[in-house]
């Protein structure tokens, strides 16, 4: 299966999971419980994070604290806590543009670093542009863009993020050059593009479908299998005539060598979360689409999703390191 039909399958809501076992872990945790997000604190990974993190603390009985260290595409962060605390007390997450930074960092982790406890699910990646450029739609703007390469600048995170992978993936779908301008999260992209520092940007669409709707931004393109939800009314790349499905999946992670029952209670934490109706509620209301996943099932996920992306980032330009 490809990485298009997987993504296609994770955003129709296929819902996986095993049975676990916490046997042994009736000590864990016995401490404050720390959920590393490695990008600014405003953007949708870490506003979905503090929602899991709050409902979390429930279930574990001890607080799941939220700490924002942003830096490097989220690797600094990343590779900290890989090679940290193994008693389960520590996890982070992980997002689309984890898989290329391995490629593209040399400093950056590895997915065998890491012990995978859930996955989330996908956000689609969305092209939108300032409503003062005046493009309503996307056939403008690659018109515009085919006209004068290089002359739209595009807010997106740094070389191998998600945003940034996304944006590149659509220069080649759509045959066009964008000036690609890093900033260190989806927060400070959502803010480029509403101070005009770009023209464009490329985000998840729960980080500019507000902005969409309040007539500051026009989304373009969903990058998704289908409409989203909270966008009915803005057409897929697909439809348009430019295959493309790509975004932000999510999951949750900790050290591969992570203690065993640790990972075990905190996986069963973390699905019972995910899979709770009133959580999923609120998480709809906020634009997220949850498709939850096991550890065995998300970690074979992130192997065929690194298979899948790979060959593509080639093509992009984005392996500097860890050439296969």
């Amino acid at each position: 299966m490809n990485f298009r039909h997987l993504t296609a399958a994770i955003l129709s809501g296929i819902v996986l999971s095993l049975p676990l076992s916490t046997a042994g872990a009736a000590d864990f945790p016995s401490k404050p419980v720390t959920l590393v997000v490695p990008w600014p604190a405003g953007g949708g990974s870490d506003i979905l994070m503090r929602m899991i993190a709050q409902k979390a603390s429930d279930e574990l009985s001890q607080p799941v604290v939220v700490v924002n260290q942003p830096g490097a595409g989220g690797s600094l962060a990343l590779r900290e806590v890989a090679e940290g605390d193994k008693s389960g007390h520590t996890f982070s997450m992980i997002a689309t543009g984890f898989i290329a930074e391995q490629y593209g960092n040399p400093n950056a982790p590895t997915l065998d670093q890491f012990k995978v406890l859930a996955f989330i699910g996908t956000d689609p990646a969305v092209l939108a542009a300032r409503a003062d450029t005046g493009f309503k739609t996307l056939d403008e703007l690659v018109a515009k863009a085919k006209e004068a390469p290089g002359s739209l600048r595009n807010a997106n995170d740094q070389p191998g993020g998600t945003s940034y992978v996304a944006a590149s993936l659509m220069e080649t779908q759509l045959g066009i050059d964008l000036t690609l301008v890093p900033y260190a999260g989806s927060a400070p992209v959502v803010q480029a593009i509403l101070a005009g520092e770009t023209q464009t940007a490329t985000p998840s669409v729960t980080d500019l479908i507000a902005q969409h709707k309040a007539g500051d931004v026009t989304i373009l393109a969903v990058a998704g299998a289908e409409r989203h939800f909270m966008a009915p009314d803005i057409p897929t790349f697909t439809e348009q005539g430019y295959p493309l499905v790509t975004g932000t999946i999510r999951a949750l992670v900790a050290p591969a060598d992570v203690d065993a029952d640790a990972a075990a209670a905190l996986q069963k934490a973390l699905l019972s979360v995910l899979n709770n109706e009133d959580f999923r509620k609120i998480a709809s209301d906020a634009g997220f689409t949850l498709t939850p996943m096991g550890s065995a099932d998300a970690t074979a996920f992130l192997q065929g999703l690194d298979a899948d992306m790979y060959p593509v980032l080639l093509e992009a330009g984005l392996v500097k390191v860890r050439q296969k």
